[in-house]
């Protein structure tokens, strides 16, 4: 199988290694974003999955060109399927999280919480008698500390974000109001492709005049929770997980299998990653509305990127 396991490249400056993409900043205030293969869940590396950063680089293409009239981006240009020239940005925070159903699998999910009998968190005061994967009232951010260095997000609450000094109280405003927008859009252009955008993440920075602009990636399978509109409610009355297009599909394998936060994460079948391969490019294809056409030039991955990379290497 190709996969991007690693995607360093040392005749390019100031390395940086992501949970799934690499970057490098350049002199000119840009930076490369190459999306790798990884899957990351739990705040760790669970495998790589073939294709998965081609599919992921795409689909926020589709969403930043789609959602560029609400919000400025980062995006400055695509070199290579796995890549995106961007705008270095200083990285706030706070991680914008957006969620239209109580659903999830993580630590601070709402499901996960309320299961636990919690009922008011990140500012929220949710009722009781809300059921597995039922839809919200209206949606919610769920806003978390961004964990720059491996740590583990924590739940926050609007007014805590302020008092401590991560965000200023317009910032806040600001984000927010874009957050809203971005889901809204994302709901109803999903929606007409037989999907629902159940919650999904929002990364924003600044840039050296102080704007905000979305950064990382939008709307993609790794940053968002799809599921098949068609066969949802049914799913939902018999209790049943939806069918859906996100990282549950192997998060769902390990949780059976161990304590992902605390245990060694057994080997993911070769079989469930070439399925979860087949789900990223089905995603991708569904979202978009266009065929996905694999990649296959170079003798690897990394060769084909070195090869599309190489106008950058004497920038510095």
């Amino acid at each position: 199988m190709r996969v991007l396991s690693e995607a360093f490249i040392p005749e390019l400056p100031n390395y940086y290694r992501g949970k799934v993409r690499e970057n490098y900043d350049l002199p000119d205030g840009s930076r490369i974003i190459i999306a790798t293969d990884r899957l990351s869940a739990f705040d760790r590396i669970l495998t790589s999955i073939p294709d998965k950063g081609h599919v992921l680089t795409q689909t926020a293409r589709y969403w930043f060109e789609a959602t560029r009239d609400i919000c400025p981006n980062h995006v400055i240009s695509y070199p290579d399927p796995n890549v995106v020239i961007g705008k270095r940005l200083d990285i706030l925070p706070v991680e914008i999280v957006v969620r239209g159903y109580l659903a999830g699998t993580t630590g601070t999910s709402l499901l996960t919480l309320y299961k636990k009998g919690e009922r008011k968190m990140y500012g929220l005061d949710l009722p009781d008698g809300l059921k597995d994967n039922q839809v919200l009232p209206e949606p919610v951010i769920t806003p978390t500390s961004k964990a720059f260095d491996g740590g583990h997000d924590e739940p926050l609450t609007p007014g805590e974000i302020v008092d401590r000094n991560l965000l200023t109280a317009g910032q806040w405003e600001t984000l927010s109001r874009y957050a809203l927008a971005l889901f809204a859009r994302g709901q109803a252009l999903a929606a007409k492709h037989g999907l629902i955008l159940v919650d999904t993440k929002y990364e924003f920075g600044t840039d050296a005049a102080g704007n905000i602009i979305l950064a990382d990636e939008i709307h993609t399978p790794d940053s968002s929770r799809y599921w098949i509109a068609d066969g949802y409610e049914e799913a939902f009355r018999q209790g049943r997980r939806p069918n859906s297009f996100d990282k549950d599909f192997i998060r769902a394998w390990v949780v059976e299998r161990c304590d992902p936060y605390k245990d060694d994460i057994p080997p993911i079948p070769v079989e469930l990653i070439e399925e979860t391969a087949r789900v990223y490019r089905t995603a991708y294809e569904t979202i978009t509305g266009e065929i996905f056409v694999p990649e296959t030039s170079g003798g690897t991955v990394l060769d084909r990127i070195r090869k599309n990379l190489e106008p950058y290497f004497e920038k510095h």
